[in-house]
């Protein structure tokens, strides 16, 4: 009884193994016709549509509303 239950767990792994092997050939065929290797859906929403990416000195912003936050906790504090 145990031999026929291991025969039948191999049969399935390897068909397992093949199933998994189509699939990952199918969605690298599918990635190379999209162009995308991982889409992003987001970017395609109606929501962000016309909105811009941060620049590169968006860390500026940061650092003034930190700045601003610092100096109106001294001004109230002082």
């Amino acid at each position: 009884m145990g031999v026929i239950v291991n025969k039948e767990n191999e049969k399935r792994s390897e068909l397992t193994r093949r199933i998994d092997a189509d699939l990952k050939a199918k969605q690298m065929a599918m990635a190379d016709i999209e162009g995308d290797p991982d889409p992003d859906f987001a970017e395609d929403s109606e929501y962000v549509k016309d909105m811009k990416k941060t620049s590169r000195f968006g860390w500026v912003w940061i650092v003034l509303i930190v700045l601003a936050t610092l100096s109106i906790i001294s001004i109230v504090f002082m």
